[in-house]
């Protein structure tokens, strides 16, 4: 049987049946150049079929071996490889195979005349260095898979399947896509290529569309992308259909703005792509868009990057294992020297003083009269008691923030003594008095009483001296003493202060009923800690009435704890009365997303700071007595004083909600979701009264002693790092001057050459916090002395289909506006977490021979790797990375 040659503009009609009810033909309009398609013979048999598309003078005619069961591709006069990719979908095994191939014909006779039409031959050059990570992108799933991934696939069919099918609801957990909602608008797009109007597939349907989303061709994967957005399969995109698309993204990356958005970008793309007003776009319009467009790099400036030297780093970089054991663990250890050589002198002494107390009380109590009652048993009690009072006293060193703050600004002693980890070292310590209380209480209670209990009266006679005329005649009298009951008591209030001092008490992750869950958190954590204060004066009184030392200079106790305890209690009382005359006035109050407030203050008289350091404050309409610390992100040339708070416990959310009250809605040029400005309003807010104390060393104000900085911030934690980047900039604005002739040449220079800052956080409204600071960068640094990077994870990574008209749209908004979409900024926003090693290799290629302080703050997680990047390139490369990680 002959099919007839169709007139231009005629449209594509089957009259066969389609052997399922599932599945309708084709039928959208064809336009464009004509078509012609001829059938030598039925199906039944083996048959040549010819296809034929003109354009003017230009053919591409597709010759296909039809048989019973099969359809194959034998010839192609015309066009292009890309043609034939398309002519090979004709080709199938499908028993159905009359409406099968019916319907691939239109589908390719239609591509192939968009193809050919005038448009379509002005061909994209693929081999700009654009479009080649263009096409490895749009992929659908995060993690590369491959057809070995279809047993898992297969497996969880078998468990989801209703009947031998699968809903349209399970798609996307059987295939193991993130987003339902992307899933199914991409199960749409696939059943309309295939006609499949129901909402469950087969086993064998499945397969089909886990083979078409896994094809690593660029070509199949936008057309996949074009069926998405083309709902109505006509072959052209709307306005409308683009807005569709674009909610359906932003949705999928929890990018709420911009879905609010939706409209005002499916205008730009419009505008961009549709310059003749047309009403619609083509599949060639989107293939352009995404190899042309100005593509964001994954890993940051990489033009600036040496290929030579990149390459010859990585080289460095690749492990290598030794084989011989010795100089392996030879070679450990020495890195483990290297990196903490600090740490390692302190506990060493810090160990050796008290295995030295412990010996000489051991000792001295081996030789007396006691011992052959007591045995072994007092000398344990009474050298762990010896560690105790050295314990007691230092314990208070690492907390005398004041102090610590001097000593790290004014002296040499950073260079030997690890500063930074005083809180670490204070834990310590907390364990050493732990076990020492154990040993000396244990003894005491459980061994040496009952032995003296149980002593004949020639045993006893040497201890009447110290425990009287009379022998203890039962246990209780040891307890009821005053030696007894100060030791009981100090026992238990150590255990609720250790306890409550715990990170999952303290942060209350702990699952517990409301009742007991009001019992911890920072407020337990805080008021259980001052429980010291009677410890210390028990500890005062229980080691005054000994039972076996009578004599005043025998009883050290206060002689350890003289100084320490003198040196704290003149740092509370420095903290008291500094903080009652550093009186603040609020300048500015905003609520941000991701529930952040921002406190901008008067600068109090006097107050000095350096980027990097933490103040504290105390909010007396919360509590009188609370101080909670918080980094400064304004720089120490401002005429202000600002700190940012996120909502982390009870105290932060009080205080949130207590300003929340006295804020306003902003207007359309403001950021932020609550606003209030006392500088500029007329009415007398009353505000609530808030003190600081500080400010205090923290390990981010040593950036200055390096030419180049990374600093690395996870949500929150950007604030200490915020400051450094305000006062880099600060200092860049002052050499202007200088050099202009406006500020004083004999100002100290400013030793940072650069600085990298890389901000990694989990929403987009995150970005509206610092987005003045990020615009002001943007603005003043000409030279490029700093280096931002936003990273929002929230986003899939380049490439995912799923984030790829993002990128569509941040690139040309960016071109168009300057203004970033996701972070509202200048700065171009990354997504998904960065490489920490190409960060690192960045640095190392930029800046070989250099010293570079990174410093860190955030979530605990990244700190193992970070320190470990930077001790590999530091042993590996001639860059020296040091890492310091912010710690309160």
């Amino acid at each position: 049987m002959e099919g007839q040659e169709n007139k231009p503009g005629d449209s594509w009609s089957d009259t066969e049946s389609t052997g399922s009810s599932k599945r309708v033909a084709f039928s959208g309009p064809l336009t464009g150049p004509s078509v012609a398609y001829k059938r030598t013979s039925s199906y039944s048999s083996s048959t040549r079929s010819t296809m034929r598309i003109k354009d003017d003078d230009q053919y591409v005619e597709i010759t296909l071996d039809v048989r019973d069961d099969t359809v194959s591709v034998q010839n192609i006069k015309g066009g292009d490889s890309e043609t034939a990719m398309l002519a090979s979908r004709l080709e199938t095994k499908r028993p159905t195979l009359g409406s099968q191939l019916s319907f691939k014909l239109k589908q390719v006779s239609q591509e192939l005349k968009r193809m050919t039409s005038s448009k379509s031959f002005n061909r994209i050059d693929r081999t700009k260095s654009g479009a080649s990570r263009a096409l490895n992108g749009l992929r659908f799933m995060t993690k590369s898979v491959g057809s070995e991934a279809w047993s898992e696939i297969d497996n969880r069919f078998n468990e989801l399947a209703i009947n031998g099918e699968l809903p349209k609801s399970l798609f996307a957990r059987c295939i193991g896509m993130e987003s339902s909602e992307f899933a199914g608008e991409l199960f749409d797009a696939l059943a309309r290529r295939r006609g499949i109007t129901s909402t469950s597939i087969t086993k064998g349907e499945l397969r089909e569309f886990w083979e078409q989303i896994i094809d690593e061709s660029f070509d199949a994967r936008l057309q996949i992308f074009f069926d998405m957005v083309d709902k109505n399969a006509d072959g052209r995109i709307t306005g409308k259909e683009v807005k569709e698309i674009i909610a359906l993204s932003a949705s999928a990356n929890k990018l709420s703005k911009i879905q609010e958005d939706a409209e005002e970008y499916a205008a730009l793309i419009m505008e961009e792509l549709d310059p003749d007003n047309l009403g619609y776009i083509e599949l060639y319009n989107l293939e352009m868009l995404l190899l042309q467009a100005p593509n964001q790099a994954s890993a940051p400036n990489r033009v600036t990057d040496s290929r030579v030297l990149s390459q010859l780093l990585s080289q460095k970089l690749v492990p290598t294992k030794e084989h011989n054991p010795i100089k392996r663990a030879y070679r450990s250890l020495r890195y483990f020297v290297e990196d903490n050589w600090k740490r390692i002198w302190v506990i060493s002494l810090w160990l050796a003083i008290c295995a030295a107390l412990f010996a000489w009380k051991f000792i001295q109590y081996r030789q007396r009269a006691v011992f052959h009652i007591m045995g072994y048993c007092v000398t344990t009690a009474k050298g762990a008691a010896e560690t105790l009072k050295f314990n007691m006293a230092i314990i208070l060193l690492p907390v005398c923030r004041n102090t610590i703050t001097w000593l790290r600004s004014k002296t040499k002693l950073g260079g030997v003594v690890p500063f930074d980890d005083n809180v670490n070292f204070h834990k310590v310590i907390a364990v050493g008095i732990a076990i020492g209380v154990v040993l000396h209480a244990g003894a005491h209670l459980t061994c040496d009483f009952p032995k003296l209990l149980h002593a004949t009266d020639a045993e006893y006679e040497p201890m009447k001296p110290f425990f009287g005329e009379v022998r203890p005649n039962n246990y209780w009298w040891f307890v009821k003493g005053t030696e007894g009951w100060t030791g009981v008591v100090m026992v238990v209030l150590m255990i609720i202060a250790f306890t409550l001092a715990q990170p999952w008490f303290r942060r209350n992750r702990l699952n517990l009923p409301k009742t007991i869950k009001r019992l911890t958190g920072f407020n337990a954590f805080w008021y259980s800690h001052h429980l010291f204060v009677i410890v210390y004066v028990l500890f005062i009184i229980h080691g005054y009435y000994l039972y076996l030392s009578k004599e005043w200079y025998k009883k050290t106790t206060w002689m350890y704890l003289a100084v320490p305890v003198l040196l704290y209690a003149c740092e509370r009382l420095i903290r008291a009365f500094r903080s009652g005359y550093k009186t603040v006035r609020i300048l500015k109050v905003a609520v941000y997303p991701g529930n952040v407030l921002a406190l901008q203050m008067s600068k109090p008289q006097g107050f000095k700071y350096t980027s990097g350091q933490y103040i504290y404050v105390n909010c007396s309409a919360i509590s009188p007595f609370q101080w909670h610390p918080f980094s400064i992100t304004s720089a120490p040339g401002d005429d202000y004083l600002s700190i940012h708070i996120r909502t982390a416990g009870d105290w932060t959310l009080q205080l949130k909600n207590i300003f929340s009250k006295i804020c306003q809605p902003p207007s359309v040029d403001q950021s932020g979701l609550l606003r209030a400005d006392m500088r500029q309003s007329n009415n007398k807010i009353r505000l609530p009264r808030l003190l600081i104390d500080g400010p205090y060393g923290a390990p981010a104000q040593d950036y200055k002693q390096y030419d180049v900085l990374l600093l690395v911030g996870l949500g929150i934690g950007a604030t200490p790092l915020i400051s450094i980047v305000k006062d880099v900039l600060n200092n860049i604005k002052e050499q202007k001057d200088i050099e202009n002739g406006v500020a004083d040449k004999n100002s100290k220079p400013f030793v940072t050459k650069r600085a990298y800052f890389y901000w990694v956080t989990r929403e987009q409204g995150s970005f509206e916090w610092f987005r003045g600071v990020m615009d002001e960068v943007a603005e003043n640094d000409r030279d490029r002395v700093i280096e931002l990077h936003n990273y929002c994870t929230s986003v899939y990574e380049e490439g995912d289909a799923r984030s790829a008209l993002i990128t569509m749209l941040q690139d040309l908004n960016h071109a168009k506006n300057g203004v970033d979409i996701v972070s509202g900024t200048r700065v171009k926003t990354h997504f998904a977490r960065p490489n920490w090693r190409n960060v690192l290799k960045h640095v190392a290629v930029n800046h070989p021979d250099q010293r570079v302080g990174v410093f860190y703050c955030g979530a605990q997680g990244l700190v193992g790797e970070l320190r470990r990047l930077s001790q590999d390139f530091s042993r590996k490369t001639t860059t020296k990375f040091d890492f310091h990680k912010e710690n309160f």
